[in-house]
């Protein structure tokens, strides 16, 4: 039976002091019991000799000091995990929510998970087929990668990480696939609107939902990413499934870590966040990946919305550091009613030469997607010339190089959010493009793969 203490000493907001405890751990569990036998949660945030301070789940009004008491109950926080969580939804703490039945899980796992020894990390190498043309043709998902979003505060990244929940599938007939869905510090109509785009489309079968609300506590965001990867580790590496984590938004994750390191009295770091911010991030991102000798692989595309739209904002410059790669949202497009709005420029996939040509999406693959990128710069330039001096002043090159521009967004990277494309169509789409170009200005694909496209799709 664990030792319970009557020495609870203050409470100062979701934080209390207690006194002349011994042989806690940080991390550690406990149960605040009040007199009339309400229980709170809360756990062990740090210890300084006999002094513990916890924080609370809930909320600390209705605590009389005198008369509650405290146990700590010798485990970190845990997620009971089992394959029937697969078509559920729960809350950030892993409680089911969805009116189903209680889980009865296969074994108990610790949510802060242990780190991947790099030595066992397997290369990310298999393409993911998303169904976004943008992202599969331009900036290409491999399996094990965390490929990052960064939107702005009212563009649709909801949309984009619903319909990637939605369409994302690994190619080979046996491979087996699963979404672990996390909403972090959303609000009810979002977190609705996930539900019922994933029940609409039958997606939910093969997806885990961790739903936190913005009215949950700040403890609870914390936990929801690290149960959804726990989840995601228990598919991946105990039973052989490839796993792909969205979770929308870091950003609510990362404030709710500078709200409960102020209530510690913590020195800040940059812009009012905690200095420990980079190496909690990487704690999170770096358990994607593939393990040799295991079948499974964790995939991770983390969404956040750029305070400002500002890319050098603490959370998006230090996810830029530990993640490889990211996929940007332009407000810009978005006003042009370019859905969905990449801006596929500076979007970048660090791992997406690994996971193209022969054998895994096209022997056409590279040469192309290099053409497109370097066609739709010189005709995003040639935009920006006409502006300022004026269409007549354009060379008749340059003019076809804007048409291929504005043809590029309208076609290619504007699909809407219900459009799925194969890597086939999206290929096939990309070489009705380049045919708007003159063969003699295709100068990065080879003449064998002009001779047997171009012009031909």
């Amino acid at each position: 039976m664990p030792k319970e203490y009557r020495t609870i000493q203050e409470v100062s907001g979701p934080l209390m002091l207690v006194r002349e405890v011994d042989e806690v751990k940080f991390n550690e569990l406990g149960e605040i019991e009040l007199a009339n036998g309400e229980r709170y949660r809360c756990r062990v945030l740090e210890i300084n000799g006999t002094n513990v301070l916890v924080q609370l789940f809930e909320s600390s009004a209705g605590i009389n000091l005198a008369n509650s008491k405290v146990r700590f109950l010798g485990r970190q926080m845990e997620l009971g995990v089992s394959t029937d969580m697969l078509g559920r939804v729960f809350d950030g703490l892993g409680r089911p929510i969805d009116d189903g039945p209680e889980l009865i899980p296969e074994k108990r796992m610790d949510i802060n998970g242990r780190p991947m020894n790099p030595a066992a990390r397997n290369y990310p190498q298999e393409f993911i087929q998303t169904g976004v043309s943008a992202i599969d043709g331009l900036n290409t998902l491999v399996r094990g990668q965390k490929l990052p979003i960064f939107s702005g505060s009212g563009l649709p990244h909801a949309q984009l990480a619903a319909q990637i929940a939605r369409q994302a599938k690994v190619r080979g007939a046996d491979e087996q696939f699963a979404v672990v869905f996390a909403a972090i510090g959303i609000t009810f109509e979002e977190s609705n609107y996930f539900v019922e785009s994933f029940r609409s489309t039958g997606a939910i079968d093969r997806t885990v939902m961790f739903s936190n609300l913005a009215n949950d506590p700040a403890i609870e965001r914390i936990a929801t990413p690290k149960m959804a990867l726990t989840a995601a580790e228990f598919l991946a590496f105990e039973k052989g499934m490839h796993v792909l984590v969205i979770m929308t938004d870091i950003t609510n994750y990362a404030d709710a870590l500078r709200e409960v390191s102020a209530a510690r009295k913590e020195v800040p770091g940059r812009r009012g966040y905690p200095g420990y911010m980079y190496t909690d991030l990487a704690s999170i991102y770096e358990r994607a990946g593939r393990q040799k000798g295991k079948e499974g692989s964790i995939t991770m595309i983390p969404i956040l919305t750029m305070p400002e739209d500002d890319k050098t904002h603490p959370i998006p410059d230090l996810t830029g550091y530990i993640t490889e790669g990211q996929i940007i949202l332009s407000r810009q497009l978005n006003r042009n009613g370019i859905t969905p709005p990449i801006d596929v420029l500076p979007s970048l996939s660090r791992l997406k030469d690994k996971g193209i040509g022969d054998g895994k999406t096209r022997l056409d693959h590279s040469d192309t997607m290099n053409q497109l990128f370097s066609a739709y710069a010189r005709g995003k330039d040639a935009k920006e010339l006409m502006v300022i001096l004026g269409e007549a002043a354009l060379t008749e090159m340059d003019l076809l190089y804007a048409n291929f521009a504005d043809e590029f967004e309208k076609t290619y990277v504007s699909q809407g959010f219900e459009t799925n494309r194969s890597i086939e169509e999206t290929l096939d789409l990309g070489w009705k493009l380049l045919a708007i170009l003159p063969r003699s200005e295709l100068k990065r694909i080879s003449d064998k793969l002009l001779d047997e496209y171009y012009g031909k799709v």
